[in-house]
């Protein structure tokens, strides 16, 4: 890529297990809060349960929608050996900025996630968000920290994108409602991937999702008693 743009003014703030070495023409950017969700919880953030004091994403979410919006090509990608090919996000020719918020496995702060507004409004990005749902927040209780943070940052000319979550399809259940944020929702494809299970009697099915947890598969009483009937006999329990 070429050099990172002049009007850029963000900084690679470091911090655990990442330097300011570890931003490049890619990453132009790095910030982490924490402050905030300190004071609620009224001591330091605990480090034991795996949570890293910086940027550097210590469950692979934050790396995974990073991706998905502007990772560059990678080649020979695949899913446990399936459809190998070229994986590129959604923007691969865009820059990333990284304003790091939530810790131990989504915990957050509305102080945090303002000063991350803060911060990246001044520094020259389009964001892109995701957010916890507070259901009926907006309309019962008032706007949350990503609508105020989001009508400052759209009133400044910065585009933000949020996640429409992860629930439904039951009425309610879309998160980031406010009219100024862009929000969106996964779509389906036209792929499947196809898994060969084969019983003890050698019969043999093609199923379009595996579980490791057979059990969670058995909720399906069909299935189950298909699985019976086919196994009958054969003396292996599933």
């Amino acid at each position: 890529m070429g050099p990172i743009p002049h009007r850029w003014k963000g900084i690679c703030q470091p911090g655990q297990h990442f330097n300011s070495s570890n931003c490049n023409r890619k990453l132009i950017g790095a910030h982490w809060s924490v402050k905030g969700l300190e004071a609620e919880l009224g001591a330091p953030l605990p480090t034991v349960l795996g949570e890293i004091l910086s940027t550097r994403d210590s469950v692979d979410h934050g790396t995974h929608t990073a991706s998905t919006a502007v990772s560059s090509p990678a080649t020979s990608a695949m899913l446990r050996g399936l459809v190998v090919g070229v994986a590129r996000g959604g923007a691969p020719l865009a820059r990333l900025a990284v304003y790091k918020i939530a810790w131990l496995g989504g915990a957050l702060s509305a102080a945090d996630m303002l000063k991350a507004f803060d911060y990246a409004i001044p520094d020259g990005v389009s964001l892109a968000l995701g957010s916890e749902p507070p259901l009926y927040s907006y309309v019962d209780e008032g706007p949350d920290g990503i609508m105020i943070g989001a009508f400052h940052a759209v009133a400044r000319g910065i585009t933000v994108v949020c996640s429409a979550g992860n629930t439904g399809p039951q009425p309610q259940t879309v998160e980031d409602i406010a009219p100024w944020i862009l929000t969106v929702a996964a779509s389906t494809m036209d792929r499947t991937f196809p898994t060969a299970i084969t019983l003890g009697n050698n019969h043999t099915f093609w199923v379009f999702k595996f579980l490791e947890n057979l059990n969670l598969l058995f909720e399906n009483k069909l299935l189950k008693e298909l699985f019976d009937r086919f196994d009958a006999g054969s003396g292996h329990e599933y």
